[in-house]
């Protein structure tokens, strides 16, 4: 639905605002923490690679913590291709949510371009009316 901006009462701009200030920080915060979970997975994935000296009875299975404390024993190859497969769903994830971020930001730069005008207008008004009532 689309809202003339203009006709808008400086009182309904600020709440508009106001909104799209907590859905901005929630949609930033919601990346942030997506991007912690894929650095945990890129870096799962990456040690799967490392070498570490010692002495291993099977070095061909991983335990891989699937989620809410489960652990599935998965082949290097599997394990690889699940981290992998996390990292890319991750990913969607943030370029889904990166779209919607900047059209909020761009709504809020012009709630905020919109209330700097009202304001200037009603300086301007208070500022004629002031010098009408000294004439």
């Amino acid at each position: 639905m689309a809202v003339n901006l203009a006709e808008l009462s400086l009182q309904q701009l600020e709440g508009l605002k106001s909104q799209l200030d907590q859905e901005t920080e929630f949609l930033t915060s919601s990346i942030g923490q997506l991007k912690v979970v894929q650095t945990k997975y890129v870096e799962a994935k990456d040690s799967l690679n490392m070498y570490v000296p010692g002495m291993l009875n099977d070095v061909e299975h991983v335990l891989v913590d699937v989620g809410t404390g489960y652990y599935v024993e998965k082949n290097v190859e599997d394990a690889k291709e699940f981290f992998k497969r996390k990292i890319d769903f991750l990913t969607k994830q943030i370029e889904k949510i990166q779209p919607a971020l900047q059209e909020k930001h761009a709504m809020k730069q012009a709630v905020i371009e919109v209330m700097n005008m009202k304001i200037q207008q009603l300086h301007s008004q208070q500022a004629s009316q002031s010098g009408i009532t000294k004439a």
